[in-house]
């Protein structure tokens, strides 16, 4: 079969065909009179590996070795494509979301575009100054595009910045809330946490479902974090969170003013006290940190003086205190 002919039913040109020749990688077998090249049946198939080969990356050195070399062994070899290939993938993923972030602000011209890419290159800097420089005093008259502000506070690990680029956030409304709440589905614990924290400070019933649903978390800091951020907007699924919380001794201070307000602006201080009376038996500790949850919450004045009657002298002494404080 002519060259011609290859290329019209192999689909690499004649062009591609000639170089392959070149280099010694498929040299057709035969010439016909006219001196014409002329590949056989076994060039064709050997075409059609190289270019299976190709379309799996290796370059036209690779695939000589590997059709070539007996011993050649393919895995090394595959392993080190797939690594090349993520990082390529991971480069043009975070070139397409630098565009996504420049289209956002829709720039009238090049002087726009340019203020965003160095706003990028702060947010992207190594050094946290920086970082958060770039978010709490951005380029004149050029705002921080919400989805670059929410791709920031999911991997931001310098707890000053991410306190700015959650102000950020929170500043630029529901609109960044899509792309933080899929944070909080995140296969990693770190990236999970910091979409909670963000999402707590945005506005809305829909950033309140999404803050419900990390109730559910199998991390006990998102799930915390979660139900603190629920009880100011009255859900009572954090309650059974906030106890645990001051069960076990984790910002409980913080849980125990998040059901005060459960209890004293949202009429939920039944179940709060059901919650933390069926807590009662448990250690000495834990009855002082229950004791003190309960003087913030109304009605619970005889829960307070059963505490004064306990074993544990320590927690019989801080319940009779809390029962002769004067009504908040």
């Amino acid at each position: 079969m002519l060259i011609g002919e290859v290329a019209r039913r192999s689909g690499v040109s004649t062009r591609m065909l000639r170089h392959y020749d070149r280099l010694g990688l498929v040299r057709p077998t035969g010439r016909t009179v006219g001196n014409y090249r002329e590949y056989s049946g076994e060039d064709i198939r050997r075409i059609f590996h190289v270019e299976s080969l190709r379309s799996l990356g290796l370059s036209l050195k690779q695939i000589a070795r590997a059709l070539e070399d007996p011993g050649f062994t393919p895995a090394a070899l595959v392993g080190d494509l797939i690594r090349w290939t993520q990082e390529r993938l991971d480069r043009e993923q975070e070139l397409l979301q630098r565009l996504r972030a420049v289209d956002a602000t829709r720039p009238e011209g090049w002087p726009d575009v340019l203020r965003i890419v160095e706003l990028m290159h702060g947010l992207g800097s190594s050094d946290a100054a920086r970082r958060q420089q770039a978010v709490l005093a951005p380029a004149e008259d050029v705002p921080v595009p919400v989805e670059l502000l929410a791709g920031a506070v999911l991997t931001e690990s310098d707890p000053n910045v991410a306190g700015a680029l959650r102000w950020a956030l929170a500043r630029a409304g529901a609109d960044g809330l899509p792309s933080v709440a899929a944070g909080v589905r995140s296969g990693h614990v770190d990236v999970r946490r910091r979409a909670v924290l963000a999402v707590a400070g945005l506005p809305g019933d829909e950033a309140t479902a999404v803050l419900a649903d990390a109730l559910g978390d199998d991390d006990s800091l998102v799930r915390g974090n979660a139900a603190l951020a629920l009880a100011p907007r009255g859900v009572a699924a954090a309650v059974p969170v906030l106890v645990t919380m001051i069960v076990e001794g984790v910002k409980d201070v913080d849980a125990a003013e998040a059901l005060a307000i459960l209890a004293r602006e949202h009429g939920h201080a039944g179940e709060i006290v059901d919650a933390l009376t069926a807590e009662l038996e448990a250690d000495a500790p834990v009855r002082i940190r229950l004791a003190q949850a309960l003087v913030e919450i109304p009605g619970t004045e005889d829960l307070l003086r059963r505490l004064a009657r306990d074993e544990d002298n320590s927690v019989a002494l801080i319940a009779t205190a809390f029962l002769t404080m004067p009504p908040r």
